[in-house]
């Protein structure tokens, strides 16, 4: 799970089906994506569209979740 991804989107006053809505996915594919059963780049830049829309780097896709949660 990306509890870093929950928590950011928490920040923001959103569920998931909003923020599912403004990226241009289906809610099951945010779900997916927050709780870690999905994280590789697509051809549409979903991850960067999710940083981009809570306002972090996309590159934290990428990254230990142990290094976040530090």
């Amino acid at each position: 799970m990306r509890s870093w991804l929950k928590e950011a989107r928490e920040r923001q006053g959103l569920s998931q089906k909003e923020v599912a809505s403004m990226v241009g996915i289906t809610p099951q594919h945010y779900n997916f994506i927050e709780n870690g059963q999905r994280g590789s780049p697509d051809k549409n830049n979903t991850e960067k569209k999710i940083a981009e829309t809570l306002g972090f780097d996309w590159k934290l896709f990428f990254e230990d979740d142990t290094l976040k949660n530090t």
